[in-house]
């Protein structure tokens, strides 16, 4: 972000907010960028959701930083590491908000719908690259009738626009699979997809009507 930008934006703070940016740069566990953090929070001024669902939980500070803002949304958090899952689950306890965010444990490409709830204004997709894809046709028929589905690191560190600078066969892949889901939404017949060049690339889809 612009640093003159950063002294007019306000983003949630608070001390485990503080120590979650820490804990993630010290530890290189990739949190949302500060730029489409505050592009959520606005979506989120303009929809007023009162239910979101977040494939891809980290170590919550994308959750925990929106629950704090906004002080009525709910939030339900898929994530299938162990490890990080632990640690959002501190995290969430440390910031007092047990009652607003539910984190599950499993893959999201897997985790039974019947644990989740019925609707969600809000599905952000921010998960494992390869399975954005499967993760838009399953989580679409939770979307409620005016939400949207937020999809993150489209541009995957500039490497989608750039694809002759990746030397592994591994990386190449995963890159080629999200242009596949960027494809995919393109040309999606049932939903109206704006794309963003925010940070790594985000999209923006709603139902059409």
């Amino acid at each position: 972000m612009n640093e003159y930008f950063k002294t007019l934006n306000l983003l949630p703070t608070s001390r485990v907010i503080k120590e979650m940016r820490k804990y993630a740069e010290n530890n290189k566990v990739p949190i949302i960028n500060d730029e489409t953090l505050l592009f959520f929070l606005h979506l989120i001024d303009l929809m007023k959701p009162k239910k979101m669902l977040e494939i891809g939980t980290a170590i919550g500070f994308c959750a925990i930083s929106i629950a704090t803002y906004d002080g009525d949304i709910l939030i339900d958090s898929i994530e299938k590491n162990e490890t990080l899952f632990s640690l959002a689950v501190n995290n969430v306890r440390k910031a007092k908000l047990d009652d607003r965010i539910n984190l599950f444990l499993g893959d999201a490409a897997e985790l039974e719908l019947e644990k989740l709830n019925p609707e969600y204004d809000i599905i952000f997709i921010d998960g494992a690259k390869a399975q954005y894809v499967n993760y838009f046709e399953r989580y679409e028929k939770l979307l409620s009738e005016e939400g949207v589905i937020i999809s993150d690191n489209l541009l995957f560190h500039g490497f989608v626009n750039n694809k002759k600078i990746i030397e592994s066969r591994n990386l190449l892949h995963l890159v080629e699979k999200i242009e596949a889901y960027n494809s995919y939404l393109a040309r999606n017949r049932n939903f109206d997809t704006k794309f963003f060049g925010i940070d790594d690339g985000i999209a923006i889809s709603r139902r059409k009507k």
